[in-house]
């Protein structure tokens, strides 16, 4: 069974549960949406994911927000709580960070795919659903609306067994998730040329990004543009301003400022630096 089928009894008992309870803010709390109109705004603030201890080789990667305040609580919400009707405005903010990310990279538009990081079996066995891959369908749906040539490509898989990374120091962690990433054989080749984005809901220390970036970036070319990723959010590494889609532009290994055409379509009340 795949994600989406895994998500049928979560979206199943999500919709029972309304019925009897009234449905809050997973960010707030306040009676209404499941993520009220100031905590979604949150997440329209797109900003460069800066680890405090920067991994070597890890990738270009944009957050849709802030992984503190309100957000922490309604990802919180979604991924082990069973709020998946939260899949909507979180998955509309992984595609702003996509949009962003893809958009710093120079040169002719090229075709995106969207490569979900895969969760462990003890994960999805707990959880009963592929939250990743629930995002991952949100964010390429408002991306095709926005007229962007973006797909999905289940390109990882996991293998070994990790240890609960709880505690761990972010060296730690990078050693426990050695080897657990190898590539996946698609059903169907992507189009040549096509940007790789690393997609997952949260980037914390870095060390998940930057192993699934270097299995996928050991399959590609000499020449080939790096492997980006998009997550909803980070943990913020200090206070600063929010990174516009005009401030990005990636060159093999970095980002660096760009004027690029902006986002509102996906963004919704933008802000430039």
């Amino acid at each position: 069974m795949d994600g989406r089928g895994l998500a049928r009894p979560a979206a199943l008992l999500s919709a029972l549960v309304d019925l009897v309870l009234p449905r809050t803010c997973a960010g707030c709390g306040l009676p209404g949406a499941a993520l009220c109109r100031a905590c979604a705004g949150l997440l329209a603030l797109p900003r460069l994911a800066q680890p405090r201890r920067f991994p070597e080789g890890f990738p270009p990667t944009v957050a849709a927000g802030a992984y503190d305040g309100p957000v922490k609580p309604a990802v919180i919400a979604f991924k082990e709580r069973g709020r998946a009707e939260l899949a909507r405005p979180l998955g509309t903010a992984l595609a702003l960070a996509v949009a962003v990310v893809t958009a710093g990279v120079p040169g002719r538009p090229r075709p995106v795919l969207l490569v979900p990081v895969p969760s462990s079996a003890a994960a999805l066995r707990a959880r009963g659903r592929d939250h990743v891959r629930e995002l991952t369908g949100r964010a390429v749906a408002e991306l095709r609306a926005a007229g962007l040539p973006v797909a999905e490509a289940r390109l990882l898989r996991r293998q070994g067994r990790l240890r609960d990374s709880a505690g761990l120091s972010a060296a730690q962690r990078r050693a426990n998730l050695a080897g657990t990433f190898a590539r996946s054989v698609p059903r169907a080749p992507g189009p040549p040329g096509a940007l790789l984005v690393l997609v997952d809901d949260v980037v914390t220390s870095g060390a998940t990004l930057t192993e699934a970036a270097a299995v996928l970036a050991s399959a590609t070319q000499p020449g080939d543009p790096p492997v980006l990723a998009a997550v909803v959010a980070a943990t913020p590494r200090r206070t600063g301003s929010p990174t516009s889609a005009g401030d990005l532009r990636v060159v093999r290994t970095s980002v660096v400022p760009r004027t690029v055409q902006p986002l509102g379509r996906l963004s919704g009340r933008g802000r430039r630096d």
